[in-house]
C-alpha cells in the first residue's frame, strides 16, 4: 500500500505525525508533503522540524514542487490523507485551485477516484467552511473532523490521537489496533 500524507498549517499536527508513525510501523509506503505553515506549527506544538518528520515517510516533497510524481494521475497510489487540513487547503481543493502540490495531489486523488480523507481541526465552523466541506464530500472526499470519541475510555491524550488516526486508517482500508472498537 502507498499513501500520500499531507500536513497543513493548523493546530493538530500531532495527528499527521502519528499517522506517519503508524504507517511506518505497518510497512505502508508514504509520500509526505508538509506545507510551509505546518513547518512552523510542527515546531510550536511538537518541537519537531520538517526534516525530523520527513524521516518517518518513505518519500518527502516540497509543497512548491508541482513537477513531483504526485501531481500526475499516472503516479501509483492507494489514497491520500490531509491531517490536519487547514481551511485554506480545504477551500483551495473545493474550488479546484491547485497552486501547490498538496492541492494538486488531492485533485489527482479525486479525479482518479482514490480515497481522499480531509481532517479539519477548525472550530467553530462558519458557513463557508461547511459549504466547502459539503462540496468536497459530493466530489468523493471523506471529511473526518478531529473529533475523538470517549467510549473506549481514553486515559491519555495519545489515546485520543490514536482514535482519530485509527478512523483515518479505517477509511483508507488499513487494519490496525489503535483503539478499542465499540462493542455495544
Amino acid at each position: 500500500m502507498r499513501l500520500v500524507v499531507a500536513i497543513t498549517g493548523c493546530s493538530g499536527v500531532v495527528y499527521g505525525v502519528r499517522l506517519l508513525e503508524v504507517c511506518k510501523e505497518l510497512g505502508i509506503e508514504t509520500d509526505l508533503i508538509v506545507s510551509r505553515a505546518a513547518e512552523r506549527i510542527l515546531e510550536l506544538e511538537l518541537g519537531k522540524t520538517r526534516e525530523q518528520v520527513s524521516e518517518l515517510a518513505t518519500r518527502s516533497y516540497s509543497p512548491e514542487d508541482l513537477s513531483a510524481p504526485l501531481s500526475s494521475g499516472s503516479s501509483p497510489g492507494d489514497g491520500m490523507a490531509i491531517v490536519p487540513c487547514s481551511m485554506k487547503t480545504l477551500g483551495a481543493i473545493a474550488s479546484g485551485v491547485t497552486a501547490d502540490l498538496i492541492a494538486r495531489a488531492a485533485d489527482v486523488a479525486l479525479k482518479q477516484r482514490r480515497p481522499l480523507v480531509l481532517v479539519p481541526r477548525e472550530t467553530p465552523l462558519d458557513l463557508i467552511h461547511i459549504e466547502n466541506m459539503a462540496r468536497l464530500a459530493r466530489a468523493g472526499a471523506v471529511i473526518l473532523p478531529a473529533m475523538p470519541a470517549f467510549y473506549h475510555k481514553p486515559e491519555h491524550i495519545s489515546d485520543l490521537v490514536d482514535f482519530v488516526v485509527g478512523k483515518v486508517l479505517d477509511v483508507l482500508g488499513v487494519g490496525h489496533e489503535l483503539y478499542r472498537r465499540w462493542q455495544g
